[in-house]
């Protein structure tokens, strides 16, 4: 028999693991976020079932794949990691069916199982759900599992690579927060002209009922929901650490009117501490919980340009806000524009509308209007050939219009009327 990767009788895991509740606070721990292995394992076996057979893979690995088979498990997680759009190094080349066959291809889903008990055992030795959710009841937190009222559905375009639970503080209804929301998001060293923008833009989608939803981090994150709140308006953070640990230290009093008015939600458990890769597979949910995403202001390598790429593979609507060509800080904006990847937003109006009938119109912008705009096209002709200064005959403005007597002088008192042309001296001139 091959060395097993854990050694941990079932019998001394220190919580009930037939609580679905339990199971899944447990795989919140096991799982790093957006691993779609472990939401296609959940997904076809349900946490209990799920919990069991990772147990039991971490001592005899070589004869999980094959259990995983017996169960029928293999062949529809295969088929849940092929069509999910969750992340994007998602291994697919394992995933499809292959000139090999179903069979074939569910092996390989099989043994990628497998492999990732490698990197999901080590985290079953101290496992603690019930700790972790006290203290999350010290905080008066919620545990949202898909089950929950309060889940919002808008995750399920995730696929494999949806949250298996939320920890949340403040508002846990989630479903009605993402009803109406658009997410604000940008580079943390934002420039002068980014706070402004963010400003204007979370002000007006607050005045208009959306919910501004963002990461909590600082720089153009913490505008959009400073902008909410002094609007009076909902806003969401969703955070790459653990909801008892406010990060960055110093949005601690902003995350925590967020709390008071909103909410802050995490994927991992109360403890974690926030690290690259949770960063960035937060922005998966940033995008998919919203109606659309807004980039305000973010340069090339921006981590906020990873929302605008999971937003479009959502196929959910992407804007950017243009910033002076000559700003590196807005150059990650420019490239989204100038790949057609999104629409061009200046104001809330405009962002709005991006969310289609979610949203508001905005106004069509006509740009500056000028007297005369509405005239026909003898109007315009006749009123382009008036002199300024010294009035001329009629006959002299229906050669310069190229026009007949006639017209000229129904154009002319068409002119008059508007305030557009005077007569002086026997002759026209305008106003």
């Amino acid at each position: 028999m091959p060395d097993p990767l854990f050694d941990l009788p079932r019998a001394d895991l220190r919580f009930d693991r037939d609580d679905p509740v339990l199971a899944r606070a447990a795989w919140s721990r096991i799982a790093e976020p957006g691993d779609p292995v472990a939401g296609a394992l959940v997904g076809q076996l349900g946490p209990v079932d799920a919990l069991d057979w990772l147990l039991d893979a971490a001592r005899d690995p070589e004869r999980a794949g094959a259990a995983l088979r017996r169960i029928g498990g293999a062949g529809a997680v295969q088929e849940a990691l092929a069509g999910s759009p969750g992340r994007a190094d998602a291994p697919g080349h394992l995933l499809g069916p292959g000139p090999e066959g179903p069979a074939a291809a569910a092996g390989r889903a099989a043994g990628l199982v497998v492999a990732a008990v490698g990197r999901w055992a080590p985290r079953l030795e101290r496992l603690d759900p019930e700790g972790e959710l006290a203290v999350l009841d010290r905080y008066a937190g919620t545990f949202l599992t898909p089950d929950h009222p309060g889940w919002p559905t808008a995750f399920d375009r995730l696929g494999a690579a949806a949250p298996l639970s939320l920890w949340v503080r403040g508002d846990a209804d989630l479903a009605a927060l993402a009803e109406r929301s658009v997410s604000l998001v940008g580079s943390r060293a934002c420039t002068t002209y980014g706070v402004r923008v963010t400003r204007d833009l979370a002000c007006g989608l607050a005045d208009r009922g959306f919910t501004v939803v963002s990461g909590g981090a600082n720089g153009i994150d913490a505008e959009a929901h400073r902008g909410a709140l002094v609007s009076g308006a909902r806003t969401v953070a969703f955070l790459a650490g653990g909801v008892d640990r406010l990060y960055p230290a110093a949005n601690t009093d902003l995350l925590r009117r967020a709390i008071d008015q909103g909410a802050v939600v995490s994927e991992v458990p109360p403890g974690s501490v926030p690290g690259k890769q949770r960063f960035l597979q937060r922005n998966r949910l940033i995008a998919a919980f919203t109606a659309g995403t807004v980039v305000v202001e973010a340069a090339l390598r921006s981590g906020a340009l990873s929302t605008a790429n999971h937003a479009a593979k959502l196929l959910r609507p992407l804007g950017a806000v243009p910033g002076p060509v000559t700003s590196m800080a807005s150059s990650g904006c420019h490239e989204l524009l100038r790949r057609g990847a999104a629409v061009c937003v200046t104001d809330a109006a405009e962002a709005a509308e991006l969310v289609g009938d979610l949203g508001e119109t905005a106004p069509r912008r006509q740009g500056e209007t000028r007297p005369g705009d509405d005239l026909d096209a003898a109007g315009k002709a006749v009123l382009d050939a008036l002199p300024v200064r010294r009035p001329a005959h009629e006959r002299s403005i229906a050669r310069t219009a190229g026009l007949a007597l006639a017209d000229t002088t129904g154009a002319l008192g068409l002119l008059e009327l508007m305030g557009l042309a005077e007569q002086r001296d026997g002759g026209w001139r305008r106003r």
